[in-house]
């Protein structure tokens, strides 16, 4: 994903981070570049809805090649911590103390196969999720799975509305399972989760197909058949990865 370069300047109300970072020593590679971003932004060097300086003056500071800036803010920005915006540049996002810790924690920046290796383990995650609240689930808990798919289907062009809902079905699903380890685990994905679902909700379909999608995983736990709720899952998340790889190609394409 091409970020627009931007005109020399310092960022508003913090440090200005160019001159703070020092080049890295080894080969580059974009897990690199990642890393030595999150400790500055980690250390509160930059605020929340900070622009980040351009491309071109991050490369120059770190001593490394455009490509592998593009790379590392494209990969931040997939777990929430930056927000690239087309033609205006790369934003820290707004809470994104919170979900630093677990970044750098989990070792989530370690380059793009590191990111694909989270949405695979997320994948099967929420399989187990759904099996164990088809094998679980009383009526309350259906009934309020029941309102987080209305809570959807309800939400109509309201894009944030619908994420809100859509997050909490798979939160609700991971209570119900009654594994305190999976919920903790799928509640601190969170923000993973939340802008997953921010890149591809504006693509044609994800909707409708998200809709079915949810209402197969619902059925499933109503009927208490563990084996069709963890399919119904495993598609899901199959169609969900898809559409996010959708998404990020459609960016790439766009920005080239």
């Amino acid at each position: 994903m091409t970020v627009t370069s931007q005109p020399d300047q310092p960022m508003s109300g913090s440090p200005d981070l160019a001159r703070l970072l020092r080049p890295v020593v080894r080969e580059s590679s974009v897990s690199e570049v990642a890393k030595r971003l999150l400790d500055h932004l980690s250390a509160g060097d930059i605020k929340p809805g900070t622009r980040l300086p351009a491309e071109r003056q991050l490369a120059e500071a770190l001593g490394v090649a455009r490509s592998s800036v593009r790379g590392a803010l494209s990969a931040l920005d997939v777990l929430g911590i930056v927000e690239i915006r087309p033609g205006s540049g790369s934003y820290v996002r707004e809470g994104t103390s919170e979900f630093l810790p677990r970044a750098i924690n989990w070792g989530l920046m370690l380059g793009q196969r590191r990111t694909q290796d989270l949405v695979e383990v997320r994948t099967h995650l929420e399989g187990v999720s759904a099996r164990l609240a088809a094998e679980r689930a009383g009526d309350e808990d259906v009934a309020r799975l029941e309102e987080h798919l209305r809570r959807m289907r309800d939400a109509g062009t309201d894009a944030a509305s619908f994420i809100d809902a859509d997050i909490a079905f798979h939160l609700e699903t991971a209570n119900i399972a009654g594994n305190s380890v999976l919920s903790d685990i799928l509640h601190s994905i969170r923000a993973l989760l939340q802008v997953w679902m921010e890149r591809v909700s504006d693509l044609e379909g994800t909707v409708s197909g998200t809709l079915c999608e949810h209402d197969a995983v619902l059925a499933a736990i109503r009927a208490r058949d563990p084996d069709a709720a963890n399919e119904a899952m495993a598609e899901h998340m199959r169609m969900a990865s898809a559409r996010l790889r959708e998404s990020i190609e459609s960016a790439e394409r766009t920005a080239d």
